[in-house]
């Protein structure tokens, strides 16, 4: 019997081509490189919308207290009182059962976590 000979080397990886410089950006002239005038430190600060203090409802304030608020403290403590109270759904923690207190602001037996923004909007000025 004959055999073939092997003859087919296994293919030599290629080196990685060298990559050529990148060309420089010429400087143009623009907004954002200019240089800024020093901040006023009397001037009032901007306020995002989750840092604006916003006075809860009453139904809310049985929940997180009737102070003035931001709106991500308020959310946060909303969630809190979702977790003392084990609100979450078992099976489907995006979902919020709603006890009394919950129920005068969401209007509903229940909510999902994307809805609950939407009903506390509605209990903030």
């Amino acid at each position: 019997m004959a055999t073939t000979p092997k003859t087919a080397k296994p293919a030599a990886k290629a080196a990685p081509a060298a990559k050529a410089p990148a060309a420089k950006k010429a400087a143009v002239p623009n907004a954002a490189s200019k240089a800024k005038a020093p901040a006023d430190p009397n001037a009032p600060k901007k306020v995002d919308a989750l840092q604006k203090p916003l006075q809860p409802s009453p139904e809310l304030a049985e929940i997180v207290g009737k102070d003035v608020l931001p709106r991500g403290q308020v959310v946060s403590k909303v969630w809190e009182y979702i977790r003392k109270h084990n609100l979450q759904n078992p099976a489907d923690k995006r979902e919020i059962l709603a006890d009394a207190k919950l129920k005068k602001v969401f209007g509903r037996d229940k909510c999902t976590m994307f809805e609950m923004n939407k009903y506390l909007a509605q209990h903030l000025k």
